[in-house]
């Protein structure tokens, strides 16, 4: 199915964003649909969905019981991708509860009663029925004070919290351990490439969004969590500012760096996630620096963004990467010029060496992660492993090691040990000021000043450190496929290259500017409709549809 965009989709989204505001209400009538009436799930929209629901061709109940269905094809069997941690069993419940108020008093939004995975980091309510852990038995059984505030506005609008997604355990932070990996999940791995490395660490969110194992999912990003298996899974990522979503209830690796954002099929439906889970939050005082109104996302979904726009390659950091994504960047290139664009290339960052080179956002990640996930436990309502700082953690590890240090892959917690040696000294205080000026000053805010540029491009797998340490967005689209006669890497437990493995194009920009890049990325993405050129393989294409539950 084409992911272009009609006119009449485009103009159903903005309608169903307006709903909630304007008080319209629908009645719905459970009329009986044929099959090919269905969107197929493995890459229905936002607005598909929505359209089925207000149509009364399917429920919401109907969705959750798809998804569930979905996932327990090839979670645990069949390619074992283990995507999903576990789902919500109150999702049925609360799906019946959406359908009524659906019937009595019309959608809350676009995303009322539409099912979302979210990261395993982010904090939803015990009495939904699931843990919030990072993928660590250490927090097995922990209750939280509340809702994530990314999870109370999903929630608020309507959608449902379909479960929570594997990631790389303690989104990466661990030690040095294969992306995918979480003692509670296991190992995930591709649905392009069988047994291929999944990127992380939100790994799950990115391979459940991309098989239709939910709508879309929430992912978290201190540097490349997003944006990097949004690229290795097709997807579109989008990596906020930090502080245009909060991160009260997210389970952190660094109040300076982590950010919330959406993970999805199209650049369509991240924006109108993003719509929903932005804005203030006076428990993370970042969130009081963006600008007081929450944009629209949707209405940035403008096919000639393109046109006049100014974008700059920083050439010296694509020259990292192997020949066949570099060559299908610059075919890239060819795309924006007929679009409209000008293309700056090169337009490197002021200091690209100093960039490359610099280790200061290892000392601020190592300091910030050991005073933040104290802080975290400390706000929880109950821990039953007694767990309380990171010395407890690199404890709890090593007494529970059949567990959570399992060789031969995943026995490392060297990131733990190191940041467990940091203290909040000068050095600290130098690297901070350090990765701003490398990271906005002389880096992103210097190259779009020099160029006279609207956004910088890059491949999406060179593309997240700039913008980690500057604390800048992204968003990420699908780009190309490695060819299909590439050799298997081995499976060390996961495999880095195979045929057909996914990678994306980055759309880089100042704080606050995610309404140009959606702009510039959905004009791209419209030239191109590269996601569905190369489809996940058989064995990882969940078969359940909703003709198999509608009525049943």
């Amino acid at each position: 199915m084409s992911r272009r965009i009609s006119w009449f989709s485009f103009f159903t989204l903005i309608l169903a964003l307006a709903w909630a505001g304007y008080g319209f209400k629908q009645e719905v009538a459970c009329t009986p649909a044929a099959a090919s009436s269905f969107p197929d799930l493995y890459e229905a929209s936002i607005v598909e969905l929505q359209e089925g629901l207000q149509k009364g061709l399917f429920t919401s109940v109907d969705l959750v019981k798809a998804y569930f269905a979905r996932i327990e094809e090839v979670n645990l069997q069949g390619p074992t991708l283990r995507a999903v941690i576990e789902t919500n069993p109150s999702a049925l419940a609360q799906a019946a509860a959406l359908d009524r108020e659906r019937q009595i008093s019309g959608p809350r939004s676009a995303l009322h009663g539409i099912p979302i995975l979210l990261k395993d980091n982010i904090a939803t309510l015990s009495s939904d029925g699931m843990n919030t852990t990072a993928g660590s038995f250490a927090l097995l059984g922990s209750i939280v004070p509340r809702d994530a505030h990314v999870a109370a506005k999903l929630r608020a609008a309507g959608a449902i919290l379909l479960g929570k997604a594997n990631l790389s355990e303690w989104a990466n932070f661990r030690g040095n351990v294969p992306s995918g990996f979480s003692g509670r999940g296991g190992q995930a791995s591709s649905p392009y490439v069988p047994l291929g490395d999944p990127s992380g660490s939100s790994s799950g969110s990115g391979i459940g969004a991309a098989i239709g194992l939910a709508a879309a999912a929430l992912g978290s990003e201190t540097d490349g969590s997003i944006v990097s298996p949004s690229s290795v899974n097709n997807l579109v990522g989008i990596k906020p500012s930090v502080g245009l979503t909060s991160r009260d209830g997210v389970i952190p690796i660094s109040s300076h760096q982590d950010t919330v954002g959406p993970m999805a099929r199209s650049v369509a439906d991240a924006a109108a996630i993003l719509s929903i889970i932005a804005g203030q939050d006076p428990r993370d005082n970042f969130t009081l620096a963006q600008p007081s109104t929450v944009p629209d996302y949707t209405k940035a979904l403008n096919t000639s963004a393109l046109r006049g726009a100014r974008v700059g390659v920083p050439r010296k950091f694509v020259a990292l990467l192997d020949d066949a994504r570099v060559a299908t960047f610059n075919a890239s290139l060819d795309t924006l010029r007929a679009q409209g664009a000008t293309v700056v290339d090169p337009a490197d960052f002021p200091d690209s060496e100093e960039l490359l080179a610099s280790n200061n956002e290892t000392i601020v990640l190592n300091t910030d992660f050991k005073v933040d996930v104290q802080k975290y436990i400390a706000g929880l309502v109950k821990v039953p492993t007694g767990v309380k700082t990171l010395a407890d953690l690199i404890t709890f590890n090593t007494a529970h090691a059949d567990e959570e240090l399992i060789p031969p892959f995943w026995t490392d917690q060297s990131q733990f040990i190191a940041s467990e040696n940091t203290t909040v000294d000068q050095a600290f205080f130098d690297a901070l000021a350090a990765d701003k000026d490398l990271g906005v000053t002389r880096g992103i805010d210097g190259a779009l000043a020099a160029f006279q540029l609207d956004a910088l491009i890059l491949p999406t797998d060179i593309a997240s450190t700039p913008a980690a340490i500057a604390g800048f967005p992204i968003v990420t689209v699908p780009l190309g496929f490695l060819p299909a006669d590439t050799p298997l890497s081995p499976a060390e437990p996961t495999r880095a290259s195979g045929p057909n493995m996914p990678f994306g194009l980055a759309f880089l920009g100042t704080a606050f500017s995610e309404f140009k890049l959606i702009s510039l990325a959905f004009a791209y993405e419209q030239a191109t409709h590269t996601r569905l050129k190369v489809r996940a393989f058989p064995a990882a294409i969940p078969k359940t549809q909703l003709a198999d539950v509608v009525g049943k």
